[in-house]
C-alpha cells in the first residue's frame, strides 16, 4: 500500500483515508462532510494551479480546497 496526499492522487482513482494531518477543527469539519479515517473516497477531478479537488464520498460529491485536500493522506493499492 502506498500513502500519498489526496492532492497527488490521480483523477478517477479510489483510495482509503489513512490519516488527517490537521487539528481538531479540521477533523470536525471533514467529519461533518463524511470524510474520516478509514472511509473510501474517489477523486473525480482537480484543477490546475492549486485549485479545488473534487471527490466522491458515498453518494455525495464534495469540492475541497487545495490546502485542506493536502492534509488528507490516503492509501492506494
Amino acid at each position: 500500500m502506498k500513502k500519498i496526499s489526496l492532492v497527488k492522487l490521480k483523477a478517477g482513482r479510489k483510495a482509503r483515508i489513512s490519516a488527517i494531518e490537521g487539528g481538531a477543527a479540521l477533523q470536525r469539519r471533514l467529519l461533518s462532510m463524511g470524510i474520516y479515517h478509514g472511509k473510501e473516497v474517489a477523486k473525480l477531478s482537480n484543477f490546475a494551479l492549486r485549485g479545488p479537488v473534487t471527490v466522491k464520498v458515498g453518494r455525495s460529491v464534495i469540492a475541497l480546497g487545495h490546502g485542506m485536500a493536502g492534509k488528507i493522506i490516503v492509501e492506494t493499492e
